[in-house]
């Protein structure tokens, strides 16, 4: 009997996966605790219609990504730290401060997380910095880290 989930099962399927079960086990297990559906035509085209729905979103999703990442490419970050005369910095700048100076300068919020710093910055200086926008989409920015 083909069924659809309705949710994450381990050892059986993944949600609204279209899965062979035998009739005791949906009829007995699946059915009853409400984890799946029978695969007939209603239900067969509900999931795909939402299927749509999600791909539809992702693509706009990734859209939106590309163009942030194009201006991030254009944008040059200016972030004022304290700083000794050699050009070591007092702490560091973390990507928490990247993330916040971008959303006041240039209105453009991304998630601290999504920002490849490795180690919070202790020079002064201009560096790139890889923003993980979406999957496959990776925003380039440049940040001047200059001593106030």
């Amino acid at each position: 009997m083909k069924v659809i989930l309705k949710a994450d099962i381990k050892g059986v399927g993944k949600k609204d996966e279209v899965i062979n079960a035998s009739d005791g086990y949906a009829r007995n297990f699946l059915f009853p605790k409400n984890l799946a559906v029978e695969a007939n035509q209603e239900n067969m085209s509900k999931l795909k219609a939402k299927q749509n729905s999600l791909q539809f979103q992702k693509n706009q999703e990734k859209e939106e990504a590309l163009k942030i990442s194009d201006k991030l490419s254009k944008i040059l970050l200016k972030i004022k730290v304290k700083a000794g005369e050699n050009g070591k910095i007092f702490g560091g700048v973390s990507a928490k401060e990247v993330a916040e100076q971008l959303e006041q300068e240039y209105k453009i919020k991304v998630d601290k997380k999504k920002i490849d710093l490795k180690e919070p910055v202790k020079t002064l200086g201009i560096r790139t910095v890889e923003i993980k926008l979406f999957e496959g989409v990776i925003g380039k920015l440049k940040i001047d880290v200059i001593g106030g």
